[in-house]
């Protein structure tokens, strides 16, 4: 078993040794060009792993539920979106809204609107993200939003001073422009020490996610939960995943 998920089978014995979280990047096609392609998921794959796991019992779970023991069901699954693509809420959200399911958005909050900016100076291609009506719309449905800092950068390659910037600001932008308290925080590209996961803490953050993978222990560390990536399947799982989609095709 590894970081990444494409199917529950392979995960199921670790999810319930403890609590699970997902994390998705874009749900959509895959633009032409793009260099992160490990990043993208089919909607007709997204829809396959809501129901396997909705079928296979898993409630979805806030990241609230992690403070206390309200999120130790035997078959609970948190999901989380990085980055807030527009994809994510055009093709994830209706999937989610037919399912049931509930998740996060990680906002880069002083980018809504625009574009992934930082993975177009390392080259790739430009992306749009959810603008202030859809993250609304996306708060209506039920679901909910937290913070992923103002412009996505390498939290520790840059000052004290700009990294409390980062992290107190984009949640202050937030909960102002939403009028809802922004209690997640999650760490652009995975990039923490201790001196950011204190500021984090400082900033009155409940949680904060990272990408190291792996199940959360009730006794664990709220400021550095693990996840796993989901992803398409790699090669060796390819003839597995096409039995699988050809039997949900009527789901998406």
């Amino acid at each position: 078993m590894t970081g990444y998920y494409s199917s529950l089978k392979p995960f199921l014995r670790t999810f319930l040794q403890g609590r699970p979280i997902l994390t998705y990047h874009h749900v959509g096609p895959r633009k032409r060009g793009a260099r992160l392609k490990g990043l993208y998921l089919s909607p007709s794959l997204f829809a396959a792993q809501v129901r396997e796991l909705r079928d296979a019992g898993f409630l979805p779970g806030s990241l609230d539920e992690l403070r206390g023991e309200g999120g130790l069901s035997s078959r609970r699954v948190w999901m989380t979106f990085d980055d807030g693509f527009r994809d994510v809420f055009l093709h994830a959200l209706p999937v989610l809204a037919q399912s049931g399911f509930g998740s996060i958005q990680f906002l880069v909050a002083g980018r809504i609107g625009g574009t992934n900016e930082w993975q177009q100076q390392a080259g790739d291609v430009p992306e749009p993200l959810m603008d202030e009506a859809e993250v609304r719309a996306w708060l209506a449905a039920g679901q909910e939003i937290g913070s992923h800092t103002l412009t996505h950068p390498w939290l520790t390659r840059i000052s004290d001073y700009q990294a409390r910037e980062e992290i107190n600001s984009s949640k202050k932008a937030l909960e102002d422009r939403f009028g809802k308290e922004v209690r997640h925080f999650c760490y652009p590209y995975g990039d923490v020490n201790e001196r950011i996961r204190d500021l984090v803490g400082e900033a009155g953050y409940s949680t904060a996610c990272t990408t190291r993978a792996g199940v959360n222990l009730p006794d664990g560390d709220r400021l550095m939960l693990k996840r796993f990536t989901a992803r398409y399947p790699s090669r060796n799982l390819k003839n597995l995943w096409k039995q699988l989609v050809g039997r949900l095709a009527g789901y998406c």
